[in-house]
């Protein structure tokens, strides 16, 4: 699958009606890609005319803003949004909650005022509209799924719906987890967990926030956050799990059942 990143485009004259914002983790992580793929499926099955930046996108500087480097953070911000507004990009798509909430609520404040979706408020949209289709899922083994709820997406933009509204889509029983929707547990990327030492304590944040999925006895762990993603995945392989329970992002489960 060839994807055109937009200095291709405006080559030819053209202009994307929307942004594909890849992301540092869809960018070098394997799992994260998978995400990635499956997103661009939905969006060209939906016959959406998108591009991506490719080498000219950078990080948003959200790692930096939230470790206290605001030079950093503005050093980075005004360089991708100098691109953004160069290429005259209007509306964008993004599967990174981070990158989401820097992109659409911090830009602003600098120059770059965008149209910004998380891809499943933009898949739910496409559902809701008819632009695609979805086979009901048969499988016995992906009847139930809990969906995890990513701090930035949910406390931080209110985005709770949207998620379980494309399961629900789907056909498939949604087992919520004792904490979920506004009360829901961090995994602890959102906390950058991924990234340093252990705390003190006896539990890890994230086997803590798996065993929860586990207890709903769901096959299918959902999530909608790479880092997010990350977390549960190591947790159900420190459980033992990972040949019974599957995580998967929400663009992932909507590619397979594409019809």
């Amino acid at each position: 699958m060839h994807i055109p990143t937009v200095a291709e485009l405006q080559a030819r004259g053209e202009q994307p009606e929307l942004l594909y914002w890849v992301g540092c983790a869809a960018s070098f992580d394997q799992r994260a890609q998978r995400t990635a793929r499956a997103l661009a499926k939905i969006l060209t099955h939906a016959g959406i005319r998108f591009a991506i930046l490719g080498q000219e996108e950078s990080c948003t500087g959200d790692p930096a803003r939230r470790a206290g480097n605001e030079f950093l953070f503005q050093l980075m911000a005004l360089k991708n949004i100098q691109t953004l507004n160069q290429y005259q990009i209007q509306t964008i798509v993004t599967a990174c909650p981070h990158c989401f909430n820097t992109l659409k609520n911090e830009y602003p404040d600098l120059g770059g005022r965008y149209t910004v979706w998380h891809h499943t408020q933009f898949i739910y949209r496409l559902i809701r509209d008819g632009k695609i289709k979805l086979k009901p899922i048969s499988s016995e083994a992906l009847q139930l799924v809990t969906y995890h709820d990513s701090c930035y997406l949910g406390r931080g933009n209110g985005i709770y719906d949207a998620p379980r509204d494309i399961l629900q889509a789907l056909q498939l029983k949604i087992v919520e987890m004792a904490h979920h929707r506004s009360r829901g547990m961090c995994c602890g990327a959102g906390g950058a967990q991924m990234w340093k030492e252990e705390e003190k304590g006896t539990t890890r944040v994230n086997i803590a926030r798996t065993q929860e999925a586990l207890d709903t006895g769901s096959r299918t762990l959902a999530a909608a956050c790479p880092f997010c993603h990350t977390m549960l995945y190591d947790g159900v392989k420190y459980a033992g799990k990972e040949e019974e329970v599957e995580v998967k992002d929400i663009a992932e489960i909507v590619a397979e059942h594409l019809q």
